[in-house]
């Protein structure tokens, strides 16, 4: 079930039927039997939810949390995802907010599978990489953090292609004075590097209501 809370700041509309087919298909295809419940609602309530079970004072994109073994076949566990800062990544990686979202489940729904980029050796990144082609994503939260958006970096480099232009000088003579070499990163990533937040999970062992979750077992 596909619980919707939107921001006053919202501009895209979600079809809730259009992503519960996402999530069955996403859900079955990762290897989860049990159903999952999703809350999308904005920052504050990421912001809570993050600082509640990770102790994190900070909005982020999707929490995860699995439940226990012993019902995982009935109830694979809850996601809560920020449909403010979906928005602000979605903008950068020139793509639409529906889809951004369908990133972030999938990615979520790996960490309910028990998989965990930031302690494995890769396993849940080549895992994603191959659910997104098959579930046909333009991309995946883990690739994101080691390559550039495309489209971003396309207009940085047409930008700088016209500085360099306009900065070159007619003399064919070099300066003997040396100049201060400036960052190679297009000012696209460091901005896409603000915004986006690493995902993390946290373990639960009750579904989520609304906006509110109770007696969380462990955070990672």
């Amino acid at each position: 079930m596909i619980t919707i809370e939107p921001p006053p700041s919202l501009k895209e509309n979600l079809s809730r039927p259009g992503l519960t087919s996402f999530l069955n298909r996403a859900r079955l295809a990762v290897g989860l039997t049990g159903q999952v419940e999703v809350l999308l609602a904005d920052d504050p309530t990421l912001r809570r939810l993050n600082k509640s079970f990770r102790g994190k004072n900070k909005p982020t994109d999707v929490l995860s949390f699995p439940t226990p073994d012993e019902i995982a076949d009935t109830h694979a566990g809850d996601l809560a995802i920020s449909l403010e800062t979906a928005a602000r990544q979605a903008a950068i990686y020139g793509h639409s907010l529906r889809d951004e979202v369908r990133i972030l489940l999938l990615h979520g729904l790996l960490h309910l599978s028990g998989l965990d980029h930031e302690t494995d050796n890769g396993q849940m990144a080549a895992r994603e990489a191959t659910l997104r082609t098959k579930l046909k994503l333009s991309n995946t939260l883990i690739e994101r953090t080691t390559a550039l958006p495309r489209k971003s970096t396309t207009r940085a480099a047409k930008e700088n292609s016209s500085s360099l232009k306009k900065s070159q000088p007619s003399s064919t003579k070099t300066s003997s004075t040396p100049t201060k070499k400036s960052s190679s990163r297009p000012k696209a990533a460091l901005d896409a590097a603000a915004v986006e937040r690493p995902p993390h999970s946290a373990r639960t062992t009750k579904k989520l209501k609304g906006t509110k979750i109770k007696n969380k077992r462990g955070a990672k």
